[in-house]
């Protein structure tokens, strides 16, 4: 069972719950799990589904089924009000959970308030600290690193299939998704721009340099990697300037929610798996425990930089670097740990054959990094 399910049985018998994230992450599967196992008369309704549709639009369900679940339902372009309606009529009634592959924090906005009527929570890939049962975490890591962690190629384990995953993964989101939700001219420029960014996984995105390759305004650019957040492809992470006078406003890091997207090659692989176990792990915290998690990076005018630091509502609590064979501790990791005095201070290795402390920095693998189960806590 995925790890977010505890925590949204428990929200369902207070709220709305809503659950995004990638195209398919397995939010379908986990919401028929949550209706299988736990309510005896629940329903399932698909807004891509025509017979689902004419049923939304027409509330045509039965006064027994305790649960309803609506998947896709952001694509309904009042989706908002709708589900106030309803919740606001019918809540003793039924309980509700809401999935959508774009961010419906997102979409939420505008039109009537859902404030105080819902719990979101984000439901991202596997990784190495939700293994499933007959993965080794050796193997796991294998995985991770060539096919990425979305359950169909991350089970599968085959990196042709794959590949044909991901390309129709990709043509969906694009010429489905995003033509239903965004009002974007030229979709086919934005799959270059897309591609581009594959290519430059880890490095700082300046979005009028991009502009000028595809001959397009800087505004089209930052529109589109808007876009490409809000359908789960990518994220960005952005510089943390606080407590550096000598830090500079440099552009993001874009990175990508499927780590078998990463067309760079085995370290820049790595600092993308770093980064979205990383997110993960922000994201269920901040999710559970309501604290306003960020994940940054460093960089000053000395060329000085740390791949992220992680802070919690403003607050630093940790430096980490991402290194795939480079077992000396980052002179740049040093100097900041020293300067700033995080909570901790880690360099995470993927090629390392004993982990080993210095001064205030941890140097350890992936694995036992992240092998701390927060999801039980």
């Amino acid at each position: 069972m995925r790890y977010i399910y505890p925590c949204v049985l428990g929200d369902l018998n207070k709220k709305m719950v809503f659950v995004g994230g990638p195209r398919q992450v397995g939010k379908t599967t986990f919401a028929k799990a949550v209706l299988s196992d736990k309510f005896t008369a629940g329903r399932y309704l698909n807004w891509d589904y025509d017979e689902d549709r004419q049923d939304i639009l027409q509330k045509r369900w039965s006064a027994e089924n305790d649960l309803l679940v609506f998947d896709e339902l952001h694509k309904f372009p009042r989706w908002k009000s709708w589900i106030k309606g309803i919740y606001d009529v019918s809540h003793e009634m039924h309980s509700f959970l809401i999935t959508g592959s774009a961010r419906l924090d997102v979409y939420r906005r505008g039109g009537d308030s859902l404030m105080g009527r819902y719990h979101y929570w984000r439901l991202h890939p596997f990784s190495l600290d939700e293994i499933p049962n007959g993965v080794s975490s050796k193997d796991a890591f294998a995985r991770l690193m060539t096919v990425g962690g979305f359950p169909e190629p991350f089970l599968d384990g085959d990196e042709r299939e794959a590949r044909r995953w991901r390309r129709e993964r990709f043509d969906r989101v694009i010429r489905e998704d995003i033509r239903d939700l965004e009002s974007i001219r030229n979709i086919q420029l934005l799959a270059m721009f897309l591609d581009m960014l594959r290519h430059r996984t880890g490095g700082l995105i300046t979005v009028s340099s991009m502009a000028n390759e595809l001959q397009v305004s800087p505004k089209t650019t930052k529109s589109w990697l808007e876009v490409l957040e809000r359908m789960y492809l990518v994220f960005s992470v952005r510089p943390y300037t606080k407590s550096l006078p000598r830090a500079v406003l440099k552009p993001p890091k874009v990175y990508f929610f499927d780590n078998g997207d990463v067309l760079g090659d085995e370290g820049a692989r790595f600092e993308n798996l770093v980064a979205t176990s990383l997110l993960k792990r922000l994201h269920f915290l901040e999710d559970r425990d309501g604290y306003r998690y960020e994940l940054r990076y460093i960089r000053d005018k000395e060329g000085r930089e740390v791949d992220f630091a992680v802070l919690k509502d403003g607050n630093l609590e940790e430096l980490i670097e991402a290194k795939y064979s480079d077992q000396n501790i980052s002179r740049h990791l040093l100097y900041y740990a020293e300067r700033l005095s995080p909570l901790r201070a880690t360099q995470i290795v993927a090629k390392i054959r004993r982990p080993y402390d210095k001064g205030r920095i941890r140097v350890t693998d992936p694995i036992r990094y992240f092998r701390k189960d927060i999801y039980r806590a």
